[in-house]
C-alpha cells in the first residue's frame, strides 16, 4: 500500500478523535474558542515536528519563498473562510443540507488542483469521488427529516449557496497547502509538510487570537480554563493536519480529500460505540458507498 494512503487513514483517525475532543470543549467555551484551541495550541507541537526532523533526523530546513507565503497566506485565510461558513450554516433550519454540500470538497479541490497546479485525475479517481460523494451526502441527511428530496429542492437555497462555498473554500484551502508544500523544492515530504503545517498554523493562531481579543475577550479566559484538554487537541489536530500535508505533498489534494472521506466511517463508528446513536439505512447506505468509493480510488 501506498506511503500517502496510510499517511491519510491515519490523519483521517486523528481528525475524527479530535473533533470528538472539540464536542466536550463546546461545553466551556464558544464556537471561536474550540476553533483557536485547534490551532493555538497546536503550535508548539508543529515546532516539535520541525524540530525533530532537523535535529532528530539531521534534515535541513527549507527557506520559504515568496511564493510559499502566498500559498501559506491563502490556504490559511481559506479554511478559516470555510470554516466561518460551515458555522453560519448552523444557523439555518435546513443546515443538514448545507452541509451535505459542503461535502463536495473533494470535487472542488480536484478543479482547483487543475486550475491551479495543472493537477491530473485519471478517469477511476474522478469516479471513485463521485461515488464517496455520493455516500458522504447520504449521511449528511440521513437524520434530517427532509432527507434527500430536501437536498434536490434546495439547490439554489441560500443554505445550499453556503455549503458550497464552504466546500470551496476548504477545496481551495487543500490545494493550497499542497502549493505550499511542493513550493519549498526538498529536502523531502515530511520536511515540507512540517515547514508548512508552522507556517499555516502560526498565521491561523494569530488571526484568531486578535478577533478573539476584540470581538470575544471572554473567550481568553474561557480557554486558559481548559488548557488540558485544549492540549490534547492541539497534539491530535497538529499531528493529524501534519498528515494531511504530507499526503498533499505526495498526491493531489483531491485524490487524499477523497480518500479522507473514511473519516465518516470513524464518525459513524463514534457515534455508535461512543455516543450509542440509533443507526438508519441511509447512513448504512452511506457508508457502503464511501467503502466502494475508497476501493476504487485504491485500485484503479
Amino acid at each position: 500500500m501506498e506511503t500517502w494512503v496510510l499517511i491519510t487513514i491515519a490523519a483521517a483517525f486523528l481528525q475524527n478523535i479530535r473533533s470528538v475532543l472539540q464536542k466536550h470543549l463546546k461545553g466551556v467555551m464558544g464556537t471561536t474558542g474550540a476553533t483557536f484551541v485547534r490551532f493555538g495550541f497546536g503550535v508548539p507541537f508543529a515546532l516539535m515536528f520541525v524540530g525533530f526532523l532537523a535535529f532528530g533526523m539531521g534534515y535541513p530546513v527549507p527557506l520559504p519563498n515568496s511564493g510559499f507565503a502566498g500559498w501559506v497566506v491563502l490556504a490559511a485565510l481559506a479554511q478559516i473562510g470555510g470554516q466561518a461558513l460551515l458555522i453560519q450554516m448552523f444557523g439555518h433550519r435546513n443546515f443538514t443540507v448545507g452541509t451535505a454540500y459542503s461535502r463536495t470538497e473533494p470535487a472542488q479541490a480536484a478543479l482547483f488542483g487543475l486550475i491551479f497546479l495543472g493537477d491530473q485525475l485519471s478517469t477511476g479517481t474522478l469516479v471513485a469521488i463521485a461515488i464517496s460523494l455520493v455516500g458522504v451526502v447520504l449521511i449528511s441527511v440521513a437524520r434530517s427529516a427532509a432527507g434527500t428530496s430536501a437536498l434536490l429542492r434546495s439547490v439554489f437555497s441560500r443554505t445550499s449557496a453556503l455549503g458550497l462555498a464552504s466546500g470551496a473554500f476548504f477545496g481551495l484551502a487543500a490545494v493550497s497547502y499542497r502549493g505550499a508544500s511542493l513550493s519549498l523544492n526538498g529536502p523531502n515530504f515530511m520536511m515540507q509538510a512540517a515547514v508548512t503545517l508552522l507556517a499555516a498554523i502560526v498565521l491561523q493562531s494569530l488571526i484568531l487570537l486578535v478577533w478573539m481579543w476584540f470581538r470575544a475577550p471572554g473567550e481568553l479566559a474561557r480557554v486558559r480554563a481548559a488548557w488540558k484538554i485544549s492540549a490534547l487537541v492541539g497534539l491530535v489536530g497538529a499531528t493529524a493536519s501534519f498528515g494531511w500535508f504530507m499526503a498533499m505533498t505526495l498526491q493531489t489534494a483531491a485524490a487524499v480529500k477523497a480518500l479522507a472521506q473514511v473519516e465518516m466511517i470513524f464518525t459513524f463508528a463514534s457515534s455508535v460505540l461512543i455516543f450509542r446513536e440509533h443507526v438508519n439505512k441511509r447512513e448504512i447506505l452511506g457508508c457502503i458507498l464511501i467503502v466502494a468509493g475508497i476501493l476504487v480510488l485504491l485500485l484503479v
